[in-house]
């Protein structure tokens, strides 16, 4: 299976919807709007184009990936929100190839790290560690554990404080 890894493009914005609907559909730890905060990102300026991206096996979009804009204290870094891949094709390299592409993207574009929210077993092995222990602070209750930071350099200090999400992100 060929995976590619591209851009995402406006005529892609249906089929993206259906797999982000259809790959949260039944996750426990889901509210079930992930594809809703899809189309809401896009519309924020924090939105960076050049990391929404998709996945494409067989000429189908099997998963998305978006980056978006977040402060961290005084900084401009990003955030990784949401990740998803169609259930019939997880647990199939779509995610990783998904994370590296946008990590290496993201580093060209001089970002420093990038946070997220997600599962604490799947994210360390792509360099996400905790982010309160390293003077990241998540304004929203989450546990310690799936609130995440990856370094993209690594002669640079990671910045500090809270995390201003785009948009703001409520408990809902």
């Amino acid at each position: 299976m060929e995976i590619t890894i591209r851009q995402e493009q406006p005529k892609d914005y249906a089929q993206v919807y259906q797999v982000v609907k259809n790959a949260f559909l039944n996750a426990e730890h889901t509210n079930g709007r992930e594809q809703d905060l899809v189309e809401e990102l896009r519309r924020c300026s924090e939105f960076v184009p050049q990391l929404s991206l998709v996945a494409v096996v067989d000429g189908n979009i099997v998963g998305h990936a978006l980056f978006t804009q977040v402060q961290i204290g005084v900084e401009t870094q990003l955030c990784l929100a949401p990740l998803a891949v169609a259930p019939t094709f997880q647990r199939m390299g779509v995610g990783k190839n998904l994370i590296e592409a946008g990590h290496k993207i993201a580093r060209n574009l001089g970002y420093r790290c990038i946070i997220l929210v997600g599962h604490e077993t799947y994210y360390p092995r792509f360099g996400y560690q905790p982010a309160g222990k390293l003077g990241i602070q998540c304004p929203i209750p989450v546990p310690a554990e799936n609130f995440m930071v990856c370094a993209l350099t690594k002669d640079q200090p990671l910045p500090q404080g809270v995390v201003l999400f785009a948009p703001p992100l409520s408990e809902e």
